[in-house]
């Protein structure tokens, strides 16, 4: 498991590590989010801003 103090803040950022992290090491977003003790809806709620969801289907936010 990777620890982190914090998620990066800038979306871009956030959605570039959270999708490699999902790629390389998580089978889901809840499992990502779980592992590193954050909100999902949150997260989520900041990827969407930027127009991006999460699809479950590829495991990433498309």
């Amino acid at each position: 498991m990777f620890m982190y103090d914090k998620l990066p803040g800038d979306p871009i950022m956030l959605l570039s590590f959270v999708n490699t992290q999902l790629r390389d090491h998580y089978k889901s977003f809840d499992a990502f989010a779980d592992a590193f003790a954050a909100d999902a809806d949150e997260i989520a709620a900041k990827l969407s801003a930027i127009g991006y969801t999460y699809d479950a289907e590829t495991n990433r936010f498309v």
